[in-house]
């Protein structure tokens, strides 16, 4: 047990957070599952379960409760499940807009250089 009036707060702090974040986690697996549940079954709330899920992992991430790369693994997952299954079709490609012809820059004149001043 902390002895100073500095650890003891610095435990109740540490205890407060640890709430914080353990509710977190559990929104954010519930809406993992919940989204995962509905691409397996087929549901029309698919879109609308996936949205939740992408909300709840930027927001965990946001808060450093899981790290980023984790949340954005995570939903790379979730949208390749969904595009696998036969609930949507992938999304499209977006057609290539057409090259633009590059223009050669001019490059600035060279400034003349001071005559020398004899």
């Amino acid at each position: 047990m902390p002895l100073t009036s500095s650890a003891k707060k610095a435990l109740r702090v540490s205890i407060d957070r640890k709430t914080i974040n353990d509710a977190t986690r559990a929104k954010v697996k519930e809406a993992l599952k919940g989204a995962r549940l509905a691409i397996s079954r087929g549901d029309k709330d698919v879109a609308e379960k996936i949205s939740l899920a992408q909300r709840e992992l930027d927001i965990a991430a946001k808060k450093n409760v899981i790290h980023r790369n984790r949340a954005a693994r995570l939903k790379s997952r979730l949208v390749k499940k969904l595009a696998k299954s036969d609930i949507a079709p992938a999304p499209a490609a977006k057609p290539k807009a057409e090259a633009k012809p590059k223009v050669a820059k001019k490059t600035p004149a060279k400034k003349a250089t001071a005559e020398k001043v004899m």
